[in-house]
């Protein structure tokens, strides 16, 4: 019989091709002879009026076919003159701003693109945009959360107070219950500006075939469909006339979510009026300096809690730095506002948050999409009431768990796919009973006694999270049976790294009974499955494993229906194992299934059993037609899955950490995870996302943000500057166990896994650092020289 391959520890299918330095990245295209190049000319100014630029010295330019501002635009393709897309409107979202694929007249930040040019090569390209001249009018800049509150200047002269957007919840009376509550404390805490840096940026390549009028269009990004829809629409195409094809992608991290970017509509633009293929590949600096970023939000904590450390109310407000630009809406604050509760009852719950204009770079999701902030806001505030009554951490944290009884729970609040904040299940009390066991919290005191009689400084943390995954709309799937046997599944989310080509044949394997190396995965080929949504927010498991499993499960039905005709059996008697359908307890009446896939598609021919081939013509059965009304030919299946709602994996982080004494620098001793996505497709992938995640969290809370100075300038736009963990910073080992608590919301039982390991990060290791050092830790990411100022500021501040 055939193994089951769901919830097994398989090896990758794809890595051989990667370690192996076969990987085809957007860079490694080969779009066909005489491919020309783009480049782009950025503002060096954050604020600034347009008023003239300057091109005539690049016009004659040898080798230059192409220089467009934005004046040229609506002369090219009237829809390009347009403002780019507001992808995710909101009702609160009452000052909604974005970009043009070329500046119109005013430039936001350092960075945004304001002329594209197409040469021969890319250094043609790149001399040429160095010969544009741009007569500027130089405006204030407004940078920071503080400056835009201030409103002292504006980032767009119609937006009153730098104010996109403002939004409330509430679950109860937060204010009353606070008012009345025996203990009150409040917190204001920090995080700064990030952003993620996968190892290929953005890139686009393009190529117009004039003799079937179709597009073909290959871009490093998280959302194949997304794009294609984009760039019918400006380009006044059908739908039908484009295709996009994501090929490797090193590393999305949501950055490469927000689509379309400038690019991935002037380079196939240029591609279909030059006639020619056309190629732009970012360098590192553009990426810094004009992809999204993330995490700035500022928090105002009030919390009430009786003298046990229950909370009775959690009043918050924050502060959150969009940029320059709002194109993915309000998702970022959204999800702070809501997975900040993590696994706890807050009992009376408001939250406020201004969405805020800045001149800098515009802010999308990156791993973790607004719940690092939120949990670092909510495990501070745990630290702080566990702190203020005396009483351990965890404690504090079990009293307020929701119970395992307590599912499906109602936070009384909207997430960010606008359906209820409702918890589908999990045990988190059992979780934090693993991470004790695995960091050893009950012993960390003795632990600690001993290193200080050493004159080490040691300090543990802990950090608990509730994470939405799965969100909606829809994912769909194609599974199709070769005649070879051969398995081929399709689905139109796209794939950064994350495993998909195994766990997704992992699914249909097991469904289809067939070896995991006769199933071969597509992902973001709009031309094998043109409808999708993308990759992010931890979906892909959740809603194309659930799409694939529902597929082949479809062709699964129609393989026993043919067989059992074949084999004049009884489906219910029939079984198929290693890709042979045989009757139970009667091994010799079999048939495989690339013979089965033959017989599905009546092509008015007869099949011979011992050569294996369709043969010659025959009528079939005369009482009934050859392609019954409810079938097709062919041994297809295809579905869509479509979740009422999202689903919440959950988890628990613990490290322990050494601060230097005279350096401050910060040294990971041990770290733990725990961890619940519900029923596990592959530990070892799951494991592997976990320990990505950390790493990345690991540079989250302590090295990586973006440094603006206050004319908008970004100091550190290289990594000669942008501090990031080599693997002498990252955990050599992390101890990770499992929680499998399934979803009732998916044929599968399974929670999304992709951003689990970064979203505690920041909270775990203030938690940590805090005790290590004796003082709380209210800002992130901490550097060792902010670690050594403050130690300096308690030293003298009075006692």
């Amino acid at each position: 019989m055939t193994t089951k391959l769901f919830g097994t520890r398989v090896q990758r299918v794809e890595d051989q091709r990667f370690l192996r330095g076969q990987g085809r990245y957007v860079d490694d295209i080969d779009a066909g002879p005489h491919t020309l190049h783009a480049a782009v000319l950025r503002s060096p100014h954050a604020h600034a009026k347009v008023l003239e630029v300057h091109v005539d010295d690049v016009l004659d330019l040898e080798g230059v076919h192409a220089v467009w501002t934005y004046e040229d635009l609506a002369d090219l393709s009237a829809p390009m003159a347009d403002p780019l897309p507001l992808l995710i409107p909101h009702p609160t979202l009452t000052h909604a701003r974005t970009q043009y694929a070329l500046a119109n007249g005013e430039v936001n930040y350092v960075g945004e693109a304001i002329a594209f040019v197409v040469a021969d090569d890319r250094y043609v390209a790149e001399d040429a945009v160095g010969r544009i001249r741009v007569d500027y009018e130089v405006l204030p800049p407004v940078v920071g959360i503080e400056a835009a509150r201030s409103a002292t200047a504006l980032v767009h002269e119609d937006v009153p107070g730098n104010v996109g957007a403002r939004m409330e919840q509430s679950n109860g009376d937060a204010p009353a219950a606070i008012a009345g509550a025996p203990h009150v404390l409040t917190l204001d805490l920090t995080v700064e500006r990030s952003a993620c840096q996968p190892m290929e940026g953005r890139g686009t390549v393009a190529r117009w075939d004039r003799d079937i009028d179709r597009l073909t269009v290959w871009s490093s990004t998280q959302t194949s469909t997304g794009v294609r829809a984009a760039i019918a629409v400006k380009l006044g195409l059908d739908l039908g006339q484009v295709d996009v094809v994501t090929p490797d992608v090193g590393g999305g991290f949501g950055v490469k979510i927000n689509h379309p970017w400038p690019e991935e509509l002037l380079v196939p633009l240029a591609a279909r009026l030059l006639g020619r293929p056309v190629k732009f590949v970012e360098d590192r600096r553009e990426h810094f300096i004009s992809s999204a970023h993330e995490r700035g939000q500022v928090h105002h904590v009030e919390v009430g809690f009786d003298d046990d450390g229950r909370l009775l109310g959690l009043d918050v407000e924050f502060w959150h730095d969009h940029g320059a630009y709002t194109p993915y809406g309000l998702i970022v604050p959204i999800i702070t506002s809501t997975q900040l509760l993590g696994p706890y009852k807050p009992g009376a719950y408001r939250v406020r948050f201004e969405s805020l204009f800045t001149n800098t770079v515009m802010v999308t999701p990156y791993r973790g999409a607004g719940r690092p902030q939120g949990c670092f806001v909510m495990e501070r505030t745990m630290d702080a009431i566990a702190a203020y009554l005396g009483k351990d951490r965890a404690d504090v944290r079990a009293l307020n768990f929701i119970q395992p009884d307590e599912f499906p729970y109602d936070q009384g609040l909207i997430f960010q796919d606008g359906r209820a904040l409702e918890y589908d299940s999990g045990d988190y009390p059992a979780s934090l009973e693993k991470l004790k066991a695995l960091v050893g919290w009950e012993e960390f005191p003795a632990f600690k006694a001993e290193m200080a009689a050493q004159g080490r400084q040691v300090g543990i943390g802990l950090a608990c999270y509730v994470e939405g995954t799965g969100v909606g709309p829809y994912e769909g799937a194609h599974v199709h049976i070769e005649t070879t046997g051969k398995v081929k599944v399709a689905t139109g989310l796209t794939t950064q790294g994350q495993g998909h080509a195994t766990v997704f044949a992992q699914i249909a394997a097991d469904v289809l009974g067939v070896p995991l190396a006769d199933v071969q995965v597509v992902t973001g080929d709009t031309r094998r499955m043109p409808y999708a949504v993308g990759t992010f927010a931890s979906r892909a498991a959740v809603m194309s494993g659930s799409a694939i499993h529902l597929a082949a499960t479809r062709a699964r039905e129609k393989v026993l229906r043919i067989a059992a005709d074949a084999l004049e059996a009884s489906e219910d008697d029939l079984e198929i194992t290693d890709g042979v359908v045989s009757v139970k307890g009667a091994p010799a009446s079999s048939i495989a299934l690339g013979t089965i896939a033959v017989l599905s598609n009546p092509l008015r021919y007869a099949f011979d059993e011992q050569s294996k081939m369709a043969t010659q013509f025959s009528v079939g059965d005369p009482g009934k037609p050859p392609v019954a009304e409810d079938d097709e030919p062919g041994l297809e299946g295809k579905d869509f899955y479509s979740p009422e709602r999202a689903t919440f994996a959950s988890g628990m982080h613990a490290v322990i950490v050494e601060t230097d004494p005279l350096t401050a620098e910060i040294k990971i001793l041990k770290y733990a995870v725990v961890h619940d996505c519900g029923h596990l497709i592959n530990p070892m992938i799951v494991e592997g996302q976990i320990h990505g995640g950390v790493a990345q969290g690991v540079g989250g809370a302590l090295y990586e943000r973006m440094a603006y100075d206050e004319s908008g300038q970004l100091l550190n736009a290289s990594f000669m500057d942008f501090l990031m963990p080599y693997v002498t910073e990252v955990p050599t080992s992390i101890d990770i166990d499992h929680l499998e608590t399934p979803s009732p919301l998916n044929p599968l039982g399974i929670k999304g896994a992709g951003e689990a390991g970064v979203i505690p990060s920041a909270a775990v290791f203030a938690a940590a650092i805090s005790d290590a050092e004796g003082f709380s830790i209210t800002s992130m990411p901490i550097s060792p020289s902010e670690l050594f100022a403050l130690r300096r500021l308690h030293q003298e501040e009075p006692s």
